[in-house]
C-alpha cells in the first residue's frame, strides 16, 4: 500500500495563494490515480481535483476551475495542488488520496488510501 503525507496548509488572506504537497511512499507512485479532497465543518468531503497516473488527465470540481491546478512529479513521488485566488469558502481540511483502481477520476469511491489532512484557512 501507499502512505501519504500532506504539507503546505495554513492561513492565508482572500485572494492569496497556497501550494499543497502530498509526498507518497510505499508502492510505485505511478500506479495510482491521485486526488485532493476537502471537508469543512458540517459538510461532506468533496473531491476538488484529481490526476491520472501519467499526469495527462485531470479533473476539477466546478468551484475551483481556473483557480486550482493539480500536478504530479512521479520521480519525486509527490502530487501538488496549487491554489490561487483563494476565497473564504475554500476554508477546509484538505486530504490527499490515492486510488489503485482503473476508473474515471471523478469516481470518489475509488480512492482507498488517505493522508492525515492539512488545514487551509482563508480569511477576509
Amino acid at each position: 500500500q501507499v502512505q501519504l503525507v500532506e504539507s503546505g496548509g495554513g492561513p492565508v488572506q482572500a485572494g492569496g495563494s497556497l501550494r499543497l504537497s502530498c509526498a507518497a511512499s510505499g508502492r510505485t507512485f505511478s500506479n495510482y490515480n491521485m486526488g485532493w479532497f476537502r471537508q469543512s465543518p458540517g459538510k461532506e468531503r468533496e473531491l476538488v481535483a484529481a490526476i491520472n497516473r501519467s499526469g495527462a488527465s485531470t479533473y476539477y470540481t466546478d468551484s475551483v476551475k481556473g483557480r486550482f491546478t493539480i500536478s504530479r512529479d512521479n520521480a519525486k513521488t509527490t502530487v501538488y495542488l496549487q491554489m490561487n485566488n483563494l476565497k473564504p469558502e475554500d476554508t477546509a481540511v484538505y486530504y490527499c488520496a490515492a486510488s489503485d483502481f482503473i476508473t474515471a477520476l471523478r469516481i470518489t469511491a475509488q480512492y482507498n488510501y488517505w493522508g492525515q489532512g492539512a488545514q487551509v484557512t482563508v480569511s477576509t
